[in-house]
Formats: structure tokens, C-alpha cells, sequence
């Protein structure tokens, strides 16, 4: 599956270039936020967007012809950067940084009022997403991973914007598919809860568990 890439970055190397990247993901976060919320005058709007314009033209001097990928460092480390959840470089993403504590994976982090759906509260559609991705990094973790072939979410209640806790476990492994299960809190208590069931590509299958197979949601 294309987009998928190894790569052999020495890791002081690979380092440097995850706090370049990490900086200008999220500077360009705050650039979202900030657009969202301000309230300037017209004048520091026109300013704004010079700048704007400017910087878009200094990054677009030099660019791959492609996505960004998925890229397993031989040192074991991954580079998700374009991901719409995890990418520190994209602008989209809150970013996530999920944790493998045992057999759940979780991560802590803020949807700000980009993220917004109905007043104050996170949009249903960014809770999905967030969720599928929690749920199908759970399926790597145990060795299952696989592209989405069904998310159900069940909304319990808004989700306001601001610091969200997601937490998700794998259940069961029946051929080919994985179950995984999830949910989005915040101090509130659970938003939302997720299930997910994730297939494994016929010509992958039985590749190995180390989600290096050119598969997952991520």
C-alpha cells in the first residue's frame, strides 16, 4: 500500500527535525485559533494576512509531490507528521501523542474553539475522529492493526471544548478483523463512547504484528 515508507535517519538527526517540525505545527495551531477567535481591526486583519501570505510562500518554495506518509525510522521511532489527529506539522490536529500503558492506549489533550461544533461544545464529527484513531492505535498495539471498516459512536453528552482525555482497548482478534472499544471524557465524565472494527488487507494478512505492514488508521 503506497505511503508507507522506511527510512534510516541517524537519531540525533531524526530529533532535531521533530522539534523543527513540532514548532512550525504549532505555531501554525495557534495561527488556526487565533483566526477563529480574534477580533482586531480590519486593518490588523489585512496586515495578518500578508503575513500570512508570505510565510505560505516561503514554505511552498520546497514541498513533496505527495502526502506525507507514514515513515518507520529504523530506530524504531515513527513519523506520523501529516496524520489529521497525531501530524505535530499539521495544523488540523490537536496534536494527539497516544501512550500504550498496558493493553489500553489513551492520550490527554485540548480541542480548542477550532474544533467547535455547537456553541461551546466539540463538533460530533471531530469526536468520531478522534475516537477512530484511538480505537485503530489500539488495534496496532495488540498486534491487530487494520484500516476502519466500521466506527459506531454513541454520544452521551456535549463535549465542551477544551482538555479531553481519550482511552482505548482492544477486545478480540476473529481473522482478519480486529474489535476495539474507547471513549472521550472530560472533567464532565464520558462524552462519548466508541467501538471499531478494524480489517486487515487480504495481501498483508499474516505479515506480522508490528503494524510495519504498510496498514492501520493511522
Amino acid at each position: 500500500m503506497s505511503g508507507y515508507f522506511t527510512e534510516d535517519i541517524p537519531a540525533d538527526e531524526l530529533t532535531r527535525q521533530i522539534e523543527v517540525a513540532r514548532s512550525i505545527g504549532d505555531s501554525a495551531r495557534r495561527l488556526v485559533a487565533a483566526t477563529v477567535v480574534t477580533d482586531v481591526a480590519e486593518e490588523e486583519v489585512e496586515e495578518a494576512r500578508r503575513l500570512i501570505d508570505a510565510a505560505t510562500a516561503i514554505l511552498d518554495r520546497r514541498h513533496i509531490d505527495s502526502s506525507f506518509g507514514f515513515r518507520f525510522n529504523s530506530d524504531g521511532r515513527e513519523r506520523n507528521w501529516g496524520n489529521a489527529v497525531e501530524g505535530i506539522r499539521n495544523a488540523i490536529a490537536p496534536p494527539a501523542e497516544f501512550i500504550v500503558d498496558g493493553d489500553r492506549v489513551w492520550a490527554e489533550f485540548v480541542l480548542g474553539p477550532q474544533y467547535e461544533g455547537p456553541g461551546g461544545l466539540v463538533h460530533g464529527g471531530v469526536i468520531a475522529l478522534v475516537l477512530d484513531q484511538v480505537l485503530g492505535r489500539a488495534a496496532v498495539a495488540a498486534g491487530s492493526p487494520g484500516m476502519t471498516g466500521t466506527l459506531t459512536v454513541r454520544y452521551r453528552q456535549g463535549t465542551a471544548l477544551g482538555p479531553v482525555r481519550v482511552e482505548a482497548w482492544f477486545e478480540r482478534a476473529e481473522g482478519r478483523k480486529g474489535f476495539a472499544k474507547g471513549t472521550l471524557s472530560t472533567a464532565a465524565g464520558v462524552c462519548a463512547e466508541g467501538e471499531g472494527i478494524f480489517i486487515m488487507p487480504r495481501k498483508v494478512h499474516g505479515a506480522g504484528p508490528d503494524g510495519r505492514s504498510g496498514i492501520g488508521d493511522a
